[in-house]
């Protein structure tokens, strides 16, 4: 058929080329219809299976990645799911048919549900459909995948995503998908490139050979010779510039014309810092303490927070370290703590709204972090301020615990407080905010003001960080910053993105803060930018 040059969106950058790896859902066993019973058991066993399988993942990952399969493990241990599946088989149906209507079923649902959070989870769903299905056909929806595959299919699944050890190569290309996904930001985080929407694949047959440009949003279907080593050429240009950038990391972060630009850590468990050397940064800019609070272990103890923010001042070794105070709600629920069946999580109680409404949980954390802060250099932010007045409560109920703890003799110190600007209202009014610093997250600000949510593809274009919009709000709140005298950082996915570094640092941002395997990417976009 010759070579199928296809556009998508970049979702992850990087440039890769290997062989094609499809993924497919998994079809019927076709075989006769077994005793009800039998059936029920090989249903009961997958279940299990698939259950186990995704512990195993579990054990691997942390942070976000983590979360997400412990959403997955909790809803296979939900007899409710399966129980139409059973009545069906019981009925004479076979396991595999009756588990696909009845995920079906509850995958439509949630795929119209009007909170954007039980639409985002239909893609858990549909994770769990065809890994019980895997099971019950023989099935490994990752066993054609090497290290170095360029995966294809119309979307991929978180698990499945996990599964893959991209540290060898490879990359994936989506007919579906979205660039600001669970899958996209995980591939992010760990270097593969990526491009999604692409659209019908035109083909029947499977090609064999494909070259990725996460950059560009790009993908050549089995290319000829020449196109190949064109793109080889690009590859190792490319990967001439990431290790001349790698040796660069441990340099500070220089404009072109020697403007420094301070280069920080996003951080989502203490795991992401094993075997890093502190001088690759400027310090954490994020701390996403959700982590803390994820699947079964209950809400933590004063104690067990104290330890894990004291370990990650001590790693930082003087450099400032940036703690965010419990994000739940919105995409991330927590048993015993979030709101279940909230109308519109994303624009109910979450964040410090939640903090607020508990203040029980709320006071742990902030005793925790007091605590914690006479090992270095802390500062707390908050999440999803919209108004000063939420800022001053949390400065009330800080003081008290400050307090409380030296009337107990526990040593302490007060750290800063300051704010995350990811509501528009926070931006336009940022310098009434008695805040101590400014943290832009720019995931949800671009979310709240393109009214586009960062899971759905229908929207992808509109979800853009780099819209006129949304770099206005930037650089008003930097505008702020500099009228109080106070730091302005940015901490949301945009940082990471060298499309938008020039623009970004045209805001007048100094302070960007990112994962730890774009800091060399970054620094190295920092050098070409005039400012």
């Amino acid at each position: 058929m010759g070579e199928i040059h296809l556009i998508g969106h970049p979702a992850s950058p990087g440039l890769a080329v290997g062989p094609v790896a499809v993924l497919t859902h998994a079809a019927p066993r076709g075989a006769a219809k077994g005793d009800p019973v039998q059936e029920a058991a090989a249903l009961k066993a997958a279940i299990e299976k698939a259950a186990a399988e995704l512990a195993e993942l579990i054990a691997t990952v942390h942070g976000e990645a983590a979360e997400i399969l412990e959403f997955q493990v909790a809803m296979l241990g939900d007899d409710a799911l399966a129980e139409g599946a059973y009545e069906a088989v019981t009925a004479g149906a076979a396991a595999d048919e009756a588990w696909r209507a009845a995920l079906d079923a509850e995958i439509a649902g949630y795929r119209a549900a009007e909170e954007e959070y039980f639409r985002a989870r239909a893609a858990d769903l549909v994770d769990i459909r065809d890994r019980v299905l895997a099971g019950l056909n023989g099935a490994d929806a990752t066993a054609r995948i090497s290290g170095d595959s360029v995966v294809m299919g119309d979307d991929i699944s978180p698990s499945t995503f996990l599964a893959v050890d991209w540290a060898r190569g490879g990359a994936i290309a989506l007919a579906a998908g979205s660039p600001s996904s669970h899958v996209a930001m995980l591939a992010r985080a760990r270097g593969a490139p990526m491009v999604v929407g692409l659209g019908p694949l035109p083909w029947n047959g499977q090609p064999s050979l494909a070259l990725v440009d996460g950059d560009a949003g790009t993908v050549i279907f089995d290319p000829k010779p020449e196109t190949r080593r064109l793109f080889e050429h690009r590859m190792a240009a490319a990967n001439a510039a990431q290790i001349a950038a790698d040796a660069s990391r441990l340099k500070p972060a220089l404009t072109a014309n020697g403007r420094r630009i301070a280069v920080l850590l996003n951080v989502a468990a203490p795991e992401d810092l094993t075997g890093l050397d502190p001088a690759i940064c400027d310090g954490i800019g994020l701390v996403r303490t959700e982590f803390l609070f994820e699947g079964s272990r209950g809400l933590p103890g004063e104690d067990a927070q104290y330890a894990v923010y004291r370990r990650m001042l001590d790693w930082a070794a003087g450099r400032p370290v940036t703690i965010r105070t419990l994000d739940a709600g919105g995409d991330k629920p927590i048993a015993g703590l979030t709101i279940d069946g909230e109308r519109n999580p994303f624009l109910g109680l979450r964040g410090i709204r939640l903090s607020l409404a508990r203040p029980e949980v709320f006071r742990v954390q902030l005793r925790a972090l007091c605590r914690a802060a006479v090992h270095g250099t802390l500062k707390v932010m908050l999440p999803m301020i919209a108004v000063p007045s939420e800022l001053e409560h949390a400065n009330v109920m800080l003081d008290a615990e400050f307090a409380a703890l030296k009337a107990e003799g526990i040593a302490c110190a007060r750290p800063p407080l300051g704010i995350m600007v990811e509501v528009p209202a926070a931006a336009l009014c940022a310098e009434n905010f008695g805040a101590a610093f400014y943290s832009i997250g720019s995931n949800d600000l671009t979310q709240y003001t393109m009214a586009a949510a960062r899971d759905i593809g229908a929207v992808a274009d509109l979800n853009d960080a780099g819209h006129p919009a949304v770099l206005a709000l930037i650089a008003r709140t930097v505008e702020a910053g500099c009228k109080r005298g106070v730091e302005v950082s940015l901490c949301g996915d945009a940082a990471a993105d060298t499309r938008l570094t020039n623009a970004l640092l045209a805001t007048g941002l100094t302070t960007l803060s990112v994962s730890p395997i774009a800091v060399a990417r970054l620094k190295a976009a920092v050098a070409a930018v005039t400012t």
